[in-house]
């Protein structure tokens, strides 16, 4: 078995997982090339920052103190297995499992199903749409398989959107809230785009941004779809 690669470690978060106490650890690799990513020096599949071993054995110091691991990216499935059996290993010290996902791996996802009891994914745009932002043909489609999927294990689950007005309208965010509701999602939060670089930042103005949030009729209507509806305005 591959090492597993870890970019990055948040040690201690109350937002990456709803409802625990958790960290958070950001694997190396996505077959995405989403341009507002913030996290794009994960992309790459190269050797991580951090061993593995000793990421491990901080885990096992804060049993008792933590009460979730988030798995991140990049895209935590892309490692496939080796991300699959550490997970395995991290649940068996007594954390419960948490992924934030794109979905592209469903075929993965159904794999790691007795290990994650979590799922945070990523809808982020309308099919319309999904290519210029991803850059890549079948994303949108393994998305809706990996969401699918997840629904039917009555897992808990959120989807979430992130505001990007170049690549999502006020109309489109409307019709992902529908298309997550009819498909059974109780949980649903919207996020707002924030750009990482200045040339990025001139894309947009800053009520570009902030439109999603402002607009109440649009926010009475999402929360009327769904059990919950999270606003994250920053």
């Amino acid at each position: 078995m591959k090492e597993l690669q870890i970019g990055g470690l948040v040690s201690f978060t109350t937002i990456d997982y709803p409802g625990k106490l958790a960290a958070v650890l950001f694997l190396k690799g996505c077959p995405l090339q989403c341009e507002y990513c913030s996290n794009s020096h994960l992309i790459a599949v190269e050797e991580g920052e951090y061993d593995p071993t000793k990421v491990f054995d901080w885990l096992r110091a804060r049993v008792g103190k933590l009460e979730g691991i988030v798995f991140s990216g990049g895209e935590a499935l892309m490692q496939a297995d080796t991300t699959i059996e550490y997970m395995k290993r991290v649940k068996e010290l007594g954390f419960s499992i948490g992924l934030h996902t794109n979905g592209f791996y469903p075929d993965l996802l159904r794999k790691a199903v007795d290990i994650v009891d979590w799922v945070g994914l990523d809808f982020k745009a309308t099919k319309e749409h999904y290519k210029d932002l991803t850059k890549i043909d079948i994303a949108y489609d393994r998305m809706i398989e990996s969401l699918k999927y997840w629904v039917s294990t009555g897992r808990g689950l959120e989807v979430r959107t992130t505001c990007d007005p170049r690549y999502v309208s006020k109309q489109d965010l409307l019709e992902i809230a529908k298309i997550a509701s009819n498909m059974g999602v109780k949980n649903f939060a919207v996020q707002k785009y924030t750009p990482y670089h200045e040339d990025e930042a001139a894309q947009t103005t800053p009520a570009q941004r902030e439109q999603f949030f402002n607009d109440e009729e649009l926010k009475q209507n999402i929360e009327s779809l769904f059990e919950s509806v999270i606003w994250r305005n920053s």
